[in-house]
């Protein structure tokens, strides 16, 4: 499947969810912010959100520190 990730072009095999997808990119889903097509996916949604050829995904991982 043919992705826009973070503003790169990106192809990914065997990956039908945003969950899936994180699970290949070898991400935990605990402290990341997802947006698919312009729209915020919400954490308890990964699993059922899925992904269709030419998304664009936005992946954030929030850092903390002071």
């Amino acid at each position: 499947m043919n992705l826009i990730l973070n503003g790169t072009a990106r192809v990914v095999a065997d990956v039908s969810s945003v969950a899936g997808l994180l699970k290949c990119l070898g991400l935990s889903n605990a402290r990341l912010v997802v947006e698919r097509n312009g729209e915020l996916v919400k954490k308890e949604t990964f699993a059922a959100t899925a992904l269709r050829e030419h998304d664009r995904i936005e992946i954030v991982r929030l850092v903390g520190g002071g």
